[in-house]
Parts: C-alpha cells; structure tokens; sequence
C-alpha cells in the first residue's frame, strides 16, 4: 500500500537539512530503485522553486511498504529526523487514483 510521509522542518535547519542531504536522498533512491517510490520532493518556505535562505518547511515522500507500522518505522529513520531537521513526521495511507 502507498504512504504518504511528511516531515516537518524546524526553524533555522537549512545548514543540517543541506548536510544530511545526501543520506537522504540515498534511502529515496533505493525506495525509486526497488520500484517503491512514487514520488518525493521539499515544500519550499516561501513561493519559490529556489527558496534560498527562506529554506523548506518539509518534505512528502510518497512510496508502498508492506504495512503503515514499516513505513512509521522508515519515516522515524530519516536522516533529517536524526540531524534535527524534521520537528515531527506524519505518516498516512494513501490510495492513489490519477493519474
């Protein structure tokens, strides 16, 4: 089943967030890689697709696991909640209809 992850960025975390950045991205490239991924990306602070130093309020990761415990359990995991970045994480079952 699809999960839909959403982190939640804390006040003045862009220079932890842009250091954990890499691992972050390793663990979405192999939910991609697996075929598990549908989607994923930063909600920019301000109206901007480059927010500069205004930095992101959060991020939503869109992908299956096996049960809404395991994708709890991946979504506590993340780098940005081990270097601070993340304040909270939800973690919701999605169905997806289009497209």
């Amino acid at each position: 089943m699809w999960y839909v992850i959403e982190g939640y960025d804390g006040t003045d975390v862009l220079p932890a967030r842009l250091a954990a950045r890499p691992a972050h991205l390793a663990r979405l490239e192999a939910l991609r890689d697996e075929g598990r991924l549908l989607l994923a990306g930063p909600c920019p602070a301000i109206d901007s697709e480059d927010p500069g130093p205004a930095g992101f309020s959060g991020s939503v990761v869109i992908a299956a696991f096996d049960s809404l415990e395991q994708a709890q359990a991946w979504g506590a995991e993340d780098p940005y909640v081990e270097a601070g970045v993340y304040t909270r994480v939800q973690v919701r079952p999605f169905r997806k209809v289009l497209p």
